[in-house]
């Protein structure tokens, strides 16, 4: 369960304050796949960031199955978003010197457990690249790109899986090819998945839509 309640954001600046979330609350379940909308600069980001515990609220709380990260130490905050939490971003953010598997295997690096290898073998014949493991970045397409920094954000198996914009840099097609993926990874591991986006396209494709609109959250 995600819990978010109340959550407040708001930046120092010489004019004052600026508000960018004003009393957002949100509760998600097990296999629930949620996108979000709205214009530039709403925050749709910024919420993303807090319940992915990378950036704290002004004010308010945020729990997944009853944890407050932002109650832990910053050693104990690190290895709750390594392993309870998956980001994909725009930018696939892959190191071009590794192989495909080398990528998805980054994140067991810290605290690694038996079966990483297969395990990740076995995601990236979820995403439809188990013919690629030895190819490098530049030898993918965009859409594969991508679909590394899924299986990769899947390699600890995160209860809540978070995605900026991960399809903005793509073309209509692979877009939706993307969606896909990120929906089926959804449903096989049962885990909560968030998804930022500006195109209503991509947001048609999942069972509820949010939109953030002068900070403030409500279902479309």
């Amino acid at each position: 369960m995600l819990e978010a309640r109340n959550i407040f954001k708001s930046y120092a600046t010489p004019s004052g304050p600026l508000s960018i979330l004003d009393n957002v609350t949100l509760s998600l379940g097990a296999g629930d796949a949620i996108a979000i909308v709205g214009p530039s600069g709403t925050g749709k980001s910024t919420l993303l960031y807090i319940l992915g515990a990378l950036e704290p609220p002004t004010s308010g709380e945020v729990k997944l199955d009853g944890r407050n990260p932002f109650t832990l130490s910053d050693k104990d905050v690190s290895g709750f978003r390594n392993k309870e939490v998956g980001f994909v971003f725009q930018d696939h953010c892959l190191l071009p010197q590794c192989t495909v598997l080398e990528n998805v295997l980054i994140p067991t690096m810290v605290g690694t457990g038996n079966g990483a290898q297969e395990r990740a073998k076995q995601l990236l014949d979820q995403v439809g690249l188990s013919q690629r493991l030895d190819h490098r970045p530049a030898e993918l397409s965009g859409g594969e790109k991508q679909r590394v920094s899924i299986a990769r954000a899947m390699i600890r198996n995160p209860k809540l899986l978070l995605c900026d914009e991960p399809t903005g840099n793509l073309d209509r097609h692979t877009a939706l090819q993307v969606a896909d993926v990120l929906l089926d990874i959804n449903r096989a591991s049962n885990n909560i998945l968030v998804v930022v986006t500006h195109s209503a396209e991509l947001a048609a494709r999942f069972p509820k839509i949010f939109e953030l609109v002068e900070g403030h959250l409500a279902s479309k």
